[in-house]
């Protein structure tokens, strides 16, 4: 059984390595990550622009804020340990974990990023700014 959880397991370990940095080095405070390309360059915000800031507040349990710096990154964040969660319930019972997206729900997620995109730059998207 050991065995089948390595994989989870792992890949718990290395998001939540990158949960606690995130966690203890604020992303609010210049220097320690990189500014977004799409942004520095054109003054737009891509649909990542805020997923440092938005998890440093999720990790501080400040759900709110987390929301309004990227609401797409808390949908992925809950995704993940829905998925994950699954994964491992099914890797310990011996079944394997497929996840497979047909070319509807890739578009329809792409969709919802383009428009969120889209509104988060526009004058009356400006609550959506990180």
């Amino acid at each position: 059984m050991w065995r089948r959880l390595a994989v989870p397991g792992g890949l718990l370990a290395a998001v939540a390595g990158a949960f606690a940095y995130v966690g203890a080095v604020d992303p609010g405070r210049p220097g320690h990550y990189p500014v977004c390309p799409l942004y520095r360059l054109t003054g737009l915000y891509c649909p990542g622009c805020g997923g440092l800031r938005s998890a440093h507040a999720f990790i501080h349990g400040d759900l709110l804020t987390a929301l309004h710096d990227n609401a797409p990154a808390v949908a992925a964040y809950l995704g993940f340990a829905v998925l994950w969660t699954v994964w491992t319930v099914r890797a310990v019972r011996g079944r394997p974990f497929r996840l497979e997206l047909g070319p509807l729900q890739l578009r329809v997620v792409g969709a919802l990023l383009l428009v969120f995109t889209v509104v988060r730059n526009l004058p009356f998207g400006g609550w959506l700014h990180p």
